[in-house]
């Protein structure tokens, strides 16, 4: 099914690409958030203890949030890591709005909402943001990576990912996101929609060997880099394991192989 017109505005913006370091073991550092995708604030700060020597960036999403609250966040901003608040807001584009505000008053750098929200609820998550000093990040969640093909016909979607994925983020361009979530495979088409202003965050990034789990659309940590993702998102393939820093500093060694090839 073909993108319509209406969703292929005209879009610039003044935000610089992840800019590229001398050292690209640091630069793959700077690329690289954990998602702490934990039950609780004890087990996320043990983790964070465990990584902090060689990773700056943390995701927070909807289980931890949930059961610890935005104090799960203070001591974390306060040790001077990078916060990824993954709660996906999809709601009415004034309580979305509302909630973008609260997010950005935790001094988190990244916060997300559901692309499907439609135009005006897009419009207003933005909106929330004129004004704020040094306002986070905002990305907009296109296909989840657990959707393949008959989820999405499941749901009443009869686009393919990268169809329904190409559609969601011409439509957040146009209310003036120039972030998005997605997954590896449709890296390679939002870079080329978004040019190198786009900023792109990946989940779905699984190392060769890794367990699949419940994604579906997936990628190792070069591959995605070379599409030209952004931001890398890995939980489960560092948090899971024996040596959660030795899983970390073997992805972070490829990523910085793949920045210099």
């Amino acid at each position: 099914m073909p993108i319509p017109d209406r969703l292929n505005p005209t879009f610039a913006t003044s935000l610089p690409p992840v800019p590229v370091q001398s050292d690209p073991m640091e630069e793959a550092r700077r690329r690289l958030i954990v998602a702490l995708d934990v039950p609780d604030a004890a087990k996320a700060i043990h983790l964070v203890n465990q990584l902090e020597p060689c990773c700056h960036w943390f995701k927070v999403g909807l289980e931890l949030f949930v059961a610890a609250g935005p104090k799960v966040l203070e001591p974390l901003v306060a040790r001077g890591h990078f916060i990824f608040l993954d709660l996906k807001f999809h709601d009415i584009p004034n309580t979305v709005a509302g909630a973008v505000r609260s997010a950005a008053s935790l001094g988190v750098r990244m916060v997300n909402v559901h692309a499907s929200g439609g135009p005006a609820m897009l419009a207003a998550a933005q909106g929330a943001l004129d004004g704020v000093p040094d306002p986070p990040q905002l990305l907009a969640v296109t296909v989840l990576t657990s959707m393949d093909q008959a989820q999405l016909n499941s749901a009443g979607l009869a686009r393919s990912p990268s169809e329904q994925v190409e559609l969601l983020a011409r439509m957040c361009l146009g209310a003036g996101i120039r972030g998005f979530v997605c997954s590896p495979e449709e890296v390679a088409t939002l870079r080329a929609i978004t040019g190198p202003e786009g900023v792109l965050v990946t989940p779905g990034i699984r190392p060769a060997g890794s367990a699949k789990a419940d994604q579906s659309r997936i990628a190792t940590p070069a591959d995605a880099l070379r599409s030209g993702a952004s931001y890398l998102v890995v939980g489960r393939p560092i948090t899971q394991a024996a040596d959660p820093r030795a899983a970390a500093e073997e992805i972070l060694n490829e990523m910085a192989e793949a920045l210099v090839s």
